[in-house]
C-alpha cells in the first residue's frame, strides 16, 4: 500500500484491481487508478481502479447475463435468505477489520465504525427475514369459483445501487441486502472517495455463496460511472443516495428509459426543544447532550443530522450557553486514537465548503458561540489532516443560506419561538423533510407537533435511532421512495396479477 503511517492490524486491500464483474476482480480498461486518502492526515493510503463507462457497461452486461439466465432470480426464497444470514455472519466475524476500514476510509471514529458494521449486519438479517417469512403470494377474491387470481412479486431485475460517501458500507447495505433477498443483480457504485468497505463486501457475497455476476461493483467517479449507470438501457432500477444535485441529474438520466428510481437526498433537519423538556436538571442535561449528538456525530456528516436547533425562547440563553460549553470541550482527532470523539471532514473540499457556509452565516448577522475554525494541530491532529471544530451559530433566521442548504458538515444553528405553531412553522420550513426531533415532556403536545411535521422520520425525546423494520425516507426534495422496511423490500420488486381461468368457455363477444 501508499501509506507510509499505516496504523496496526490496518487491513490490507488489493491495489488496482477493485472492479468487480462476472465474478471476478480486475483493474479498470483504462488502466487509471485513484489514491484513497486518509482525511486524518491528508495522505494516501490504498489505490483503486479509476473505472469509467467501459468499465460500467460490463458489469451490467454481466448482471444482465446473471439476471436473464443464471440462477439467482429463481433461487427459492428460503435459499435467499440463508445466503444473506451467512452474510451477517461473516459481517460478524469481520467486524474489527471492517469497521477500522470504514474509520480509516471514511475519518470517522473506530467506535462509530465498529457500530456500522453492527447496522449493516442487521440489515443483511431483516431483509433475510422479511422474505423467508413471506406467503407465496396474494390471493385476490374474484368473485368466482371458476377464478384463482393472486398477485405474486417477482425481482425488477439489474439493480444500479449509487452510494454515498459517508456511511460508505451502511447506506450499501441498504440496497444491496433488500436488491439480493428480491432476487435481483446489482452493480454498485461506491463513492469514490470512501470506497474500500464496499469492496470488502462483494468478497465476503462471494465467501457466502452468491453466484458468480449476480454482485457487480465498478469504482470510479459519478460524471461517468454513475450517469452511464442511470442512462443505460439494461439497468431496470437505479437507487442513489446522495445530494440534490446529483440525485435530480440521475433522475433526468433515467427518465428516456423509464427505470425504476428511488432517491434519498438528505435533509435540513430541526431538532425543536420546547422549555418543559428542561424543566428539571436531568431534562435539561440530557436535551443538550442529545442536541449534540444530532449536530455532531460523524463531525455532522449525516443526511439525518440535526444541525437546526429551535429552542424555545424562555430557556435558549440557558440552553445555548451550556451547548456551546460543550461543544468547545469535543476531543478532535484520528478516529483510531483512544479518547476522540469527532473525527477529521472527509475531505479539503468538504472543509471548504463548511468554511464557506460559517463566514457567510456571520456575514449575515450569525453569532459564533464555539467553533468556527480549524483547531491546532497535535499528535492526535495532524496539520494536514481536514479538521474543523463544532461549530455553534446563535441568533439564526431562516433567509440565512447556513439555515436553508445542507452544509454536511459540524455546524449547528440555533433559532428560537414562542408558541407551538411557530415551532412547527419553522420545523417545517425547509425545501427537505427527511427527519426531525421535537423535545417535550407533555405527551399530549409530543403527538400533536409529530403529526404536523413533514419529515419522514420524526424522533420524540431522542435523536438519530433507526430501526430496519421500519421505512427510511422524506418528504419534498429530500427524495422519491423508501428504503428498509417492507417498503424498502418492494422498490426492489414489480408486482404481477396471475388470473387463472379454471373453466374456460366461450365469450360469445363476437357473433360470427
Amino acid at each position: 500500500m501508499a501509506d507510509r503511517t499505516e496504523p496496526p492490524h490496518m487491513p490490507q486491500l488489493r491495489e488496482h484491481r477493485t472492479i468487480h464483474s462476472g465474478g471476478e476482480w480486475r483493474e479498470a480498461v483504462s488502466g487509471a487508478t485513484r489514491e484513497i486518502i486518509d482525511p486524518a492526515d491528508g495522505r494516501p493510503f490504498a489505490v483503486v481502479a479509476e473505472g469509467d463507462e467501459k468499465d460500467t457497461d460490463l458489469a451490467v452486461a454481466a448482471a444482465r447475463a446473471a439476471f436473464d439466465e443464471g440462477a439467482w432470480p429463481r433461487t427459492p426464497a428460503a435459499e435467499r435468505a440463508a445466503l444473506l444470514y451467512r452474510v451477517a455472519d461473516l459481517l460478524v466475524r469481520d467486524r474489527e477489520r471492517l469497521g477500522l476500514l470504514e474509520s480509516r476510509d471514511a475519518g470517522k471514529t473506530l467506535e462509530e465504525g465498529r457500530v456500522d458494521i453492527d447496522c449493516v449486519a442487521d440489515a443483511f438479517r431483516y431483509f433475510a427475514g422479511l422474505v423467508a417469512a413471506e406467503s407465496s403470494g396474494r390471493v385476490v377474491d374474484a368473485g368466482s369459483a371458476d377464478v384463482h387470481s393472486v398477485v405474486v412479486h417477482e425481482p425488477v431485475g439489474v439493480c444500479a445501487l449509487i452510494t454515498p460517501w459517508n456511511y460508505p458500507l451502511l447506506q450499501a447495505s441498504w440496497k444491496i441486502a433488500p436488491a439480493l433477498a428480491a432476487g435481483n443483480s446489482f452493480v454498485v457504485k461506491p463513492s469514490e472517495i470512501t470506497p474500500l468497505t464496499t469492496v470488502a463486501l462483494i468478497d465476503l457475497l462471494a465467501e457466502a455463496g452468491l453466484p458468480a455476476g449476480v454482485a457487480n461493483i465498478v469504482t470510479g467517479p459519478g460524471h461517468t460511472v454513475g450517469a452511464r449507470l442511470a442512462e443505460h438501457p439494461d439497468v431496470d432500477l437505479v437507487s442513489f443516495t446522495g445530494g440534490l444535485v446529483s440525485g435530480t441529474k440521475v433522475a433526468q438520466a433515467a427518465a428516456p428509459t423509464v427505470k425504476k428510481v428511488a432517491l434519498e437526498l438528505g435533509g435540513k433537519n430541526p431538532n425543536v426543544v420546547f422549555a418543559d423538556a428542561c424543566a428539571t436538571d436531568e431534562g435539561f442535561d440530557t436535551a443538550v447532550d442529545q442536541a449534540l449528538n444530532a449536530a455532531f456525530i460523524h463531525s455532522g456528516q449525516v443526511c439525518s443530522a440535526g444541525s437546526r436547533l429551535i429552542v424555545e425562547e424562555s430557556v435558549r440563553d440557558r440552553f445555548v450557553d451550556e451547548l456551546a460549553r460543550r461543544a468547545g470541550k469535543i476531543r478532535l482527532g484520528r478516529g483510531t486514537e483512544d479518547g476522540v470523539e469527532c473525527g477529521p471532514l472527509v475531505s479539503e473540499q468538504q472543509r471548504a465548503k463548511t468554511e464557506e457556509y460559517v463566514a457567510s452565516a456571520l456575514a449575515e448577522g450569525a453569532v459564533l458561540r464555539s467553533g468556527g475554525r480549524r483547531p491546532e494541530p497535535s499528535p492526535q491532529r495532524p496539520g494536514s489532516g481536514y479538521f474543523y471544530e463544532p461549530t455553534v451559530l446563535d441568533r439564526c433566521h431562516r433567509e440565512m443560506r447556513v439555515v436553508r442548504e445542507e452544509v454536511f458538515g459540524p455546524v449547528l444553528t440555533v433559532e428560537t419561538f414562542r408558541t407551538e405553531d411557530e415551532a412547527v412553522a419553522l420545523a417545517n420550513d425547509t425545501e427537505y423533510g427527511l427527519a426531525g426531533g421535537v423535545w417535550t415532556a407533555d405527551a399530549g403536545r409530543a403527538r400533536r407537533v409529530a403529526s404536523r411535521l413533514r419529515h419522514g422520520t420524526v424522533w420524540i425525546n431522542d435523536f438519530h435511532p433507526y430501526l430496519p423494520q421500519a421505512e427510511w425516507g422524506g418528504f419534498g426534495k429530500s427524495g422519491v421512495g423508501r428504503e428498509l422496511g417492507p417498503a424498502g423490500l418492494a422498490e426492489y420488486r414489480e408486482a404481477k396479477h396471475v388470473y387463472q381461468n379454471l373453466a374456460p368457455k366461450p365469450v360469445r363477444w363476437f357473433a360470427g
